[in-house]
């Protein structure tokens, strides 16, 4: 997966901070929605391995995979739960209303062990960029 970058600064070990642009889903025209409450640009830190200098715009990639995983990590992950609550819930005779609080319970709980997840994950794990052009 690639996207454009600016470079920001250098920094040590063949390193760059680099600010990328996120796109939303309205087009980038905010000022037809005005519904975007996150920032739109976001620091990361990629391999310069072509040793961009600070100002230079780049093209910046990480492993699909990676993103991937995150992405379902975010996003299947507490819907299983979810679902599954409801399921088990169901299965033990719980009456509709109780089910639904058991899967609203589910889903709080894989939250929390998302953020656990998240916070024992090590440098190598999480998604790494590489500056390509």
């Amino acid at each position: 997966m690639t996207q454009d970058a600016i470079v920001t600064r250098l920094l040590p070990n063949a390193m760059a901070e680099v600010v990328v642009t996120r796109s939303t889903a309205c087009g980038s025209n905010c000022g037809s929605c005005e519904s975007c409450i996150f920032q739109s640009e976001l620091k990361a830190v990629a391999k310069n391995s072509i040793n961009a200098r600070p100002g230079q715009r780049v093209v910046i990639e990480s492993r699909t995979s990676k993103v991937f995983s995150a992405a379902i990590l975010v996003y299947v992950v507490p819907l299983l739960f979810f679902i599954l609550g409801f399921a088990l819930a169901s299965l033990l005779g719980a009456s509709e209303g109780i089910a639904i609080l058991v899967s609203f319970v589910f889903l709080v709980f894989a939250a929390l062990l998302l953020v656990q997840v998240q916070k024992r994950k090590t440098a190598e794990q999480q998604i790494q960029f590489e500056i390509i052009s």
